[in-house]
């Protein structure tokens, strides 16, 4: 909610609520196909593990699923949310509203996805830890995780309102956009769960500035560009 608050008044225009509360709740639902698909994704992983290419780069296969199977699937579907609810909605109405869909649409997927994470490790625990637990694990993702989710999908947002004014070069702006989400995002779990002290801490550092100092940027950028009554 406080992420949620910090970017909607970035926003000169308010967006109505009902639109964000829509595009919120989408973005917690799609978390459930999501860790579906991750989950199918994961067991045939560990069925290609044993190929002879992944025996000789054992770290393939952990890229193959930071990459792949976390990364793709999550943009992919964050991407989706606003495709289908807000690309073609009379709503949208300025540039900007594409960028903070998006990171709606990203808020309501971390919300979801941190609650399962909170619930996880409560079985068999004292009350004390289950607070303690939750405090650490909350503070973490708000500053990692949910942070990571808005700032990839900012940026895809970004792509895709540039997208709208360059007609001809949509379907490569596109791409680049969610390429580059999910490089990032990809390139931030991979390094957290894979690699060794110091870079699994410098790296994660390291994207996440690189990716807030370009959101600022982004934003202002986009807000330059004068409003349009149909997209």
């Amino acid at each position: 909610m406080a992420w949620l608050f910090y970017y909607l008044k970035k926003d000169l225009h308010p967006e109505p609520k009902k639109m964000i509360l829509k595009v919120f709740l989408y973005g917690a639902l799609i978390t459930i196909p999501a860790l579906l698909i991750q989950i199918a994704l994961a067991k045939l992983l560990t069925q290609i593990q044993y190929n002879d290419f992944f025996k000789t780069f054992p770290i393939a296969i952990e890229a193959v699923k930071w990459f792949i199977v976390i990364a793709l699937t999550e943009e992919l579907l964050k991407y989706f949310v606003v495709k289908w609810t807000i690309l073609k909605n009379k709503e949208l109405d300025e540039p900007l509203d594409i960028m903070l869909y998006m990171v709606v649409a990203a808020l309501g997927f971390s919300a979801l996805e941190n609650i399962l994470y909170l619930f996880t490790p409560a079985y068999n625990m004292s009350f004390s830890t289950i607070i303690t637990t939750t405090v650490v694990i909350s503070f973490i993702r708000f500053i990692g995780a949910t942070f990571l989710h808005t700032l990839c999908s900012a940026l895809l947002g970004y792509f895709l309102a540039l997208s709208f004014f360059k007609t001809r070069q949509r379907l490569p702006l596109t791409v680049i956009g969610i390429l580059l989400a999910v490089l990032l995002h990809g390139l931030y779990d991979f390094s957290i769960m894979t690699l060794d002290a110091p870079m699994n801490f410098i790296l994660p550092i390291i994207i996440v500035l690189a990716l807030a100092l370009f959101m600022v940027y982004d934003f202002d950028e986009i807000k330059k560009i004068k409003s349009i009554c149909k997209i």
